[in-house]
């Protein structure tokens, strides 16, 4: 009884915290604050163990998550009142800044996702560790959720509890369902999970609901039913409080309501371990000449890097076949892991294992990434540790079609300020960059070439991030052609048409789109009298877009239309970007 009671005061001190610093903040959004504080009172202090995971989907309940930290002790209650200062860690959604914070959440319906993948990092590090997701009622309209719950099931993750806090507002209006918790409860069984529907604002239901998460044989659903602005009677219920905080006035008469609620627990929740992840590995050998697609060589790669990292898992969505993956989930079957068609799950799973200390490589065709950019955009706010590798690139794909073409996936991950993007040519070059993208920290994509292209490089050379390989040079070059991929071997085809015109081209594989050598790009064009020539199967802000920042105009050859269907010799040609065009674009 006196535990029930301390939680009770705990979570109106929550509430308190929470009103205190939205309103210091003059802004937030204290009443999704409010309805969630007994389920964050009984989650952080009588719940949550060492080893178990908590990630607050509904992100924009944030001034609570801080609170509770505080009140665990991990910062200061002073530090509360910086919360949304440019010079404070408690931003106003979680990000990592605030170190105890693994994920960033903001962007509704991906929380569910991300506890996806740490439950399932828990189970292949035989971690007994839990996984709690507090999502809000109105993310629940999201698609996302579905594809994580419906994955939950399949692979049985019966330490993942989702906690829905059903407050019945939303944004501008009721949510879909409103307080009808049945509807939720029907979805989630439709789904595989086994659901409970408690009173939110009751300590012991919440309690009793946890107990029974902890012993379920199935991924476990709490559907809370709360009141939004829980504890104020001027905002109880009421429309038109979202994102709103109280003013001077306002925030006395609700403190008045909820009194000084006096009370010290102990959490037992600690702070995340820095692991340091990255294990070498070795790389087959080709001869030059050989004919091997880009995408085959990748999954060769990946089949080595299994053998010296148990950090390393692939996450595929119903296309390895494609991306060359199956072979690793054949040599490693529990570490292969099938998201089927459901991309944005599949990205939100591979943040949370990054989470775990592990490397996910995300892969499927490069369009269809972008179906996912959501999820990739909060994976970089997360500092997430993500490798995606984009195949089936450009126009060369060939007959399947401007659906299948990832003619977008280049500029995509240009526009995040701290990704890598890799585009190698070559069997060689494939495989050291996928060493690169172990090696380094932080979000890198890696696009690939369904068609086979014959090895260039010699296996001594190494590829480091921010490097370009100068493929032809002379005293004499005219102009300098830039390429990356299928393109690096157009332009030496036009290399060798020029030559017989007694015309000398320097030729450059950028294979680092991003980051670029400037320095030594600027000295080569200035070399060749800064007549440049960037060609690339990429729609407009692609390769040309760093270049030009770079060296300032260039001849740009891209696809400028959306294509069609056609053999890759073919659609090369018609649009554009093929040995001749770039003849022609030398000689003009």
């Amino acid at each position: 009884m006196d535990d029930i009671k301390d939680l009770e005061l705990m979570a109106n001190k929550l509430r308190v915290h929470s009103l205190k610093s939205t309103s210091a903040a003059g802004s937030g959004h204290p009443t999704t604050c409010l309805s969630c504080a007994e389920i964050m009172s009984c989650l952080f202090f009588s719940e949550l163990k060492e080893e178990d995971e908590f990630i607050l989907s509904k992100g924009h309940a944030a001034p609570i998550l801080y609170a509770a930290y505080a009140e665990a002790g991990f910062i200061s209650p002073d530090e509360l009142m910086n919360l949304r200062k440019i010079d404070s860690k408690l931003e106003g959604h979680p990000t990592p800044l605030m170190p105890m914070v693994k994920v960033a959440t903001g962007s509704l319906g991906q929380g569910l996702s991300v506890g996806v993948g740490m439950a399932l990092a828990k189970k292949l590090d035989k971690n007994n560790g839990r996984i709690y997701v507090l999502l809000g009622d109105g993310e629940m309209a999201e698609g996302a959720v579905w594809e994580a719950a419906n994955m939950a099931t399949y692979y049985n993750l019966t330490n993942l509890c989702a906690i829905v806090d059903v407050n019945r507002l939303g944004q501008s209006q009721e949510t879909m369902h409103g307080h009808d918790l049945r509807k939720y409860k029907k979805k989630f069984k439709a789904f595989g999970w086994k659901t409970i529907i408690i009173n939110g604002h009751s300590i012991r239901r919440v309690l009793h609901a946890l107990r029974k998460a902890r012993k379920s044989t199935k991924p476990f659903a709490i559907l809370a039913r709360t009141i939004k602005g829980k504890g104020v009677s001027f905002l109880e219920d009421k429309e038109d409080w979202h994102g709103k905080a109280l003013n001077e006035n306002q925030l006395k008469k609700a403190l008045k309501e909820i009194g000084k609620p006096e009370v010290t627990l102990y959490s037992k929740i600690r702070k995340p371990k820095e692991v340091e992840v990255f294990a070498d590995f070795g790389t087959n050998r080709y001869e030059l000449g050989e004919m091997i697609a880009t995408r085959t060589a990748f999954g060769k790669a990946l089949v080595n890097l299994g053998k010296d990292t148990k950090k390393a898992v692939v996450l595929d969505s119903d296309v390895k076949n494609s991306t060359k993956t199956q072979d690793f989930f054949k040599e490693y079957p529990n570490k292969g892991l099938e998201f089927f068609i459901a991309e944005q799950n599949m990205l939100g799973a591979a943040i949370g294992f990054s989470t775990q200390n592990y490397i996910p490589f995300v892969t499927t065709f490069g369009a269809f990434l972008t179906r996912a950019y959501d999820f990739i955009r909060m994976a970089q706010y997360s500092k997430a540790n993500i490798k995606l590798v984009g195949s089936h690139a450009g126009v060369s794909i060939g007959e399947d079609g401007p659906s299948q073409m990832g003619l977008e996936d280049i500029s995509m991950f240009l526009s995040m300020p701290e990704s890598v993007v890799l585009y190698p040519c070559d069997a060689v070059s494939t495989e050291k960059m996928v060493r690169e993208m172990v090696k380094h920290k932080g979000i890198c994509y890696l696009r690939t070439t369904r068609e086979k292209t014959p090895v260039i490089y010699k296996h001594r050379e190494e590829f480091p991030i921010k490097g370009f390989k100068v493929l032809c040079k002379s005293p004499k070059d005219k102009a300098l052609v830039i390429g990356a991929g299928i393109t690096i071997h157009e332009a030496l085809k036009a290399y060798d048409k020029l030559k017989k015109k007694k015309i000398n081209i320097r030729v450059i594989d950028l294979y680092s789109v991003k980051p670029i050598n400037t320095t030594e790009l600027l000295k080569h064009a200035k070399e060749c009298k800064n007549k440049v020539i960037v060609v690339e199967d990429h729609y407009f802000n692609g390769i040309g877009s760093m270049v030009r920042r770079v060296l300032g105009k260039i001849k740009h050859l891209y696809i400028k239309e959306i294509p069609r269907s056609g053999t890759p010799k073919e659609l090369r040609a018609k649009y554009k970007i093929d040995a001749d065009a770039i003849v022609d674009a030398v000689l003009k």
